[in-house]
């Protein structure tokens, strides 16, 4: 049987975590989509799930931005969720696969999904999308980012620590073809450019929806 792709990458930045965190620290190109995402939640201590949370960089600049929200962040690297505590011991962590989430018996009012996508196919991305649909309460928010590019490109890359790591890109028409199914409305699409491996710059995807 092949060893499962989002599995590895679990295992990769589980022995990294402390490197990645130093690495992404720095969140700032994504902020204004931040700022979207917590200005379009408008209720006061609003539930929020973050996905794929890693060391608690972006969890951090929320809390920062909202200190109203009550995040539960789940990732697959025990030691992510360990550094993510220190950096935010205000808000919750917990080992979970993004793949699993429908298991949870809460809904919320926002789901931050940073990153997670590009160790996701287009299947299982599709998949979530559909699941954070079943999660979020009314008028909820969906908050997404990932790599663009031709989803047939997809393919094992060296990762900065020379770990083999897979890699899905993901084309904004069949997302947002799934946001619409799922009830949703876009609020925005942001693109950025950033440093890759090596310093070879890619194109970034963000998507911002609502209930």
């Amino acid at each position: 049987m092949l060893p499962d792709k989002t599995q590895l990458a679990a295992d990769l930045f589980n022995r990294h975590a402390k490197a990645y965190q130093d690495k992404y620290t720095d969140v700032s190109l994504y902020h204004d989509g931040f700022d979207l995402f917590c200005s379009h939640i408008g209720k006061e201590n609003p539930d929020v799930l973050e996905l794929a949370c890693g060391p608690g960089n972006i969890t951090r600049y929320l809390l920062a931005k909202r200190p109203d929200l009550r995040i539960l962040g789940i990732d697959l690297a025990p030691n992510m969720l360990e550094l993510a505590g220190i950096a935010c011991p205000e808000a919750e962590f917990r080992q979970m696969d993004v793949r699993m989430i429908s298991e949870l018996d809460q809904r919320y009012d926002g789901i931050m999904c940073g990153f997670a996508l590009p160790y996701l196919s287009k299947e299982e991305a599709i998949a979530f999308i559909c699941d954070a649909s079943a999660l979020l309460k009314e008028r909820g928010v969906l908050y997404i980012s990932t790599m663009e590019g031709d989803y047939g490109q997809s393919g094992f890359q060296q990762s900065s620590s020379g770990d083999q790591v897979y890699i899905h890109y993901h084309e904004a028409g069949y997302l947002t073809e799934a946001l619409a199914a799922q009830g949703f409305h876009v609020i925005a699409v942001q693109r950025k450019v950033a440093p890759g491996h090596e310093g070879t710059p890619h194109p970034d995807l963000v998507i911002l929806a609502g209930k």
